[in-house]
């Protein structure tokens, strides 16, 4: 007789909609020690680098933001403002703090990742990340568990989700690229003189659940929260609306310093990395969103081939500044020759003291490069972090030439593959604004035939199991005996007879791994 046993395989899925935009903001309207959010009316207490509408102030909504007169993003329908805190370089010689150049304005993709996308509405504002937060408590900032096993370790808190939102990407154009959000603490400078030749690549994810009600909350925060993958998953229940995920994309010019004696810093008085933060107050009329948001589809991800969009030049964005700032930050030193942060902010440390010398050492760094995915438009940017079974293509090995960019996928340990964007280097001694050229794709293996589909739908997430059917042969050999009795004598032990085949049914069963991404 013979059995079978059925096997699952493990196997991707591809979630709902896999659409994306990516804002182009070369400009920055301003730098200045104003926010709005958290401090409105006031000075803020450190400075920001700030992009997006000119109407930026001490007082915004989005009803300001949109009559001002232009936007550092090249789509003149997005007035929104966009702002982070500012990086620094203390030099270990003299003291004095130096900005360090920003490498082509931001980029903030607009992730659409989730079902029934609603776009955000009038006065809608959020921060994410926390600016007085100086340990990880997530675990290893350099080494993420599985997906797959973050519910299971208990590792899908919003605390917990808010610390992996955040990416410290080293640059090197010789190599492969690394994967968006693969390390969650910014390096020393030592490890960035010797392995991010390029510069660093600041990361930062927005949350994409929102209550469905509140436009603001008084923390800033509890109106949204994160999906429990944190660019793709499930929504609480709390939150159960699904917004574009914003991603802040930022690159600082760290390789100006190469040599140095030195630290660098951002401008809240943070040298970790784990309080770094950005800003949000929404700047699109509210219909004109949610249009684009439907309509805005095209898997390139270029703000060009959303016919919505009134695109301008780089130069027309650049030319977009703030008309005046505040009388009291008028003649505020912020660029170089600093005895202090702007604002006097205080270099802090884990233990909230300014004394660097009984720090724990910053967690060993290793490089990750990723490697680019078989088909250019899958995945996106917004799934980061995803686990494939997919083989993949290596990476070239030269910097990408100008252009749009495109997403790579991060080999990652255990399982996990992420993805990022690529950058080009500079070509000139001038820190320039970068682009990114779309990578060629290398052929990859065959895709495996499967002999049954199944797809099972949970909320906005639809999980692709594909069923591989394992032929096993099971044999059994049994002994059989037979008793022969002689007439008037005692039983004798019998001698073996033959071996009988006797069949034994396997029991059938699957293990089926569904994994949510």
């Amino acid at each position: 007789m013979l059995s079978k046993s059925l096997i699952a395989a493990s196997a991707g899925l591809v979630g709902t909609a896999q659409a994306f935009w990516r804002m182009e903001c070369p400009g920055r309207v301003t730098l200045a020690r104003l926010d709005p959010i958290v401090n409105p009316g006031q000075i803020s207490s450190h400075l920001h680098t700030v992009h997006g509408s000119n109407a930026f102030g001490e007082v915004s909504d989005t009803a300001s933001l949109v009559a001002g007169d232009c936007t550092s993003c090249r789509v003149t329908q997005d007035k929104s403002a966009y702002w982070t805190p500012t990086m620094y370089f203390k030099d270990g010689d003299t003291g004095e703090l130096e900005m360090v150049e920003q490498v082509g304005g931001m980029l903030a993709y607009y992730l659409l990742n989730g079902q029934d996308i609603k776009g955000f509405p009038a006065d809608f504002s959020m921060i994410a990340g926390t600016n007085k937060r100086r340990t990880y408590t997530a675990g290893d900032p350099n080494s993420d568990p599985a997906k797959s096993q973050w519910e299971a370790l208990g590792q899908t808190t919003q605390t917990d989700l808010e610390q992996r939102a955040l990416g410290f990407n080293c640059l090197n154009y010789d190599k492969a690229p690394e994967g968006t959000l693969y390390r969650h603490v910014m390096p020393d400078k030592d490890y960035m003189d010797a392995n991010c030749k390029d510069g660093l690549r600041l990361e930062l994810m927005f949350p994409s659940c929102w209550d469905g009600k509140n436009a603001q909350s008084d923390d800033h925060k509890s109106h949204v929260a994160y999906p429990d993958l944190v660019m793709t998953g499930t929504c609480p229940d709390s939150h159960p609306v699904s917004v574009p995920g914003l991603l802040f994309e930022t690159i600082w010019a760290t390789q100006a310093f190469d040599g140095r004696n030195g630290m660098f810093v951002m401008s809240n008085g943070d040298p970790t990395g784990y309080g770094y933060h950005g800003d949000f107050i929404m700047g699109w009329d509210p219909d004109f969103l949610q249009n684009a948001v439907d309509t805005c589809t095209n898997p390139s991800g270029r703000i060009e081939d959303c016919p919505l969009f009134d695109v301008v030049s780089e130069a027309k964005a650049k030319s977009c500044e703030l008309p005046k700032l505040p009388s009291i930050l008028q003649s505020e030193k912020v660029v170089q020759s600093l005895s202090a942060l702007p604002g006097n902010v205080p270099i802090t440390y884990e233990d909230g003291t300014t004394d660097d010398t009984e720090q724990s050492p910053v967690p060993s760094q290793s490089y990750k490069p990723g490697e680019i995915p078989a088909d250019p438009a899958s995945p996106l940017p917004g799934q980061v972090f995803k686990e494939t079974s997919v083989s993949v293509a290596p990476a070239p090995s030269s910097a990408p030439s100008s252009a749009s960019d495109d997403v790579v996928l991060a080999a990652a340990e255990p399982e996990p593959v992420t993805t990022t964007t690529t950058t080009t280097a500079p070509t000139s001694s001038e820190v320039i604004p970068t682009t990114t050229a779309a990578p060629e794709i290398a052929p990859v293996e065959p895709e495996p035939v499967y002999d049954s589909t199944q797809y099972i739908t949970s909320g906005n997430m639809v999980t692709k199991i594909l069923w591989e059917e394992e032929i096993v042969w099971v044999t059994e050999m049994v002994d059989s005996t037979t008793t022969v009795t002689i007439q008037g004598a005692a039983p004798e032990a019998s001698a073996p007879a033959a071996a009988e085949r006797k069949p034994r049914a396997a029991h059938a069963h699957g293990h089926g791994h569904h994994h949510k991404f």
